[in-house]
């Protein structure tokens, strides 16, 4: 887009400037190539608040942080997800680690998981339809959602999807954990509230502390360490690792790999890393 189709001015300095608070906030790396990508996503706020160019926007975050943060942040974040994304890791769940914890956590009969990064809710939503399938009767499930997005996170709350996101999944699958609307609402879907009850999804920065106290039997971290820079990536992984035992999974993005990171983590499958250390 040139600089005579804009509807608002904007410069280098004015990317500049968001992508380095953008950055320092969240961790996130804005490469060059996000330039008009931050135009775009942006130029609503400039509308909503009556301003005339990027740098009057520039100059209201500084002023007014507590009123504008959330809502850039929110904006500035891309979010694509869909249910069962990545197929393979939900049959490695079932197959694989759904036995292993059915055995190390007979005696308690607990299972927790988190899913970081979870976006509009189809990621922990799909963990706990592979879970519920595959688990007896008795079991105390819960899983942990969290995204920065506060957007996302409220869409993913309220479990209610338009028909196409659940476009491609078996019939049985859609019978069973999705309930269609009807009336002005024929194009929407709601999930079953069986599955809500599994799920607490909470805001969470991951460059800030993380309040969680005990440990999860498996995370899912996916296409997130994507936009982090190698000391981050290293870290964030030495951190999950903190909060598995031993013989438990990370789940990674399928563009992500731990690879010459200093991790407690061996690579076992496709993005599918184990504990080791």
């Amino acid at each position: 887009m040139s600089d005579s189709q804009r509807e608002f001015l904007y410069t280098r300095d004015d990317f500049d400037f968001l992508r380095k608070i953008s950055n320092e906030h969240s961790g996130i790396l804005v490469p060059d190539d996000k330039f008009d990508m931050f135009y775009s996503r942006l130029s609503k706020r400039l509308r909503l608040h009556g301003l005339s160019n990027f740098k009057e926007y520039c100059q209201y975050l500084k002023d007014n942080p507590d009123k504008e943060f959330t809502e850039f942040i929110n904006a500035v974040t891309t979010n694509l997800t869909s249910f069962f994304r990545e197929k393979h890791h939900f049959e490695y769940v079932k197959d694989t680690i759904i036995p292993e914890v059915l055995k190390r956590n007979s005696a308690k009969k607990t299972i927790r998981v988190w899913s970081a990064g979870c976006s509009t809710g189809e990621e922990p939503y799909s963990i706990a339809m592979t879970l519920l399938e595959n688990i007896p009767s008795g079991w105390d499930v819960k899983i942990l959602a969290t995204d920065l997005d506060t957007n996302v996170l409220q869409t993913a709350a309220t479990g209610i999807y338009t028909n196409d996101r659940v476009e491609g999944l078996p019939n049985k699958t859609i019978e069973r954990w999705f309930k269609k609307g009807t009336g002005k609402n024929a194009v929407k879907v709601r999930v079953n509230p069986a599955l809500q009850a599994l799920i607490q999804f909470k805001q969470l920065n991951l460059m800030q502390d993380w309040p969680m106290k005990n440990n999860f039997d498996f995370i899912f971290c996916r296409n997130v360490l994507i936009y982090f820079d190698r000391d981050t990536k290293e870290q964030l992984a030495q951190k999950y690792g903190r909060f598995l035992a031993i013989g438990s999974h990370l789940f990674i993005g399928h563009s992500e790999s731990l690879n010459q990171l200093d991790t407690c983590f061996d690579l076992i499958g496709n993005t599918i890393y184990k504990k080791i250390k």
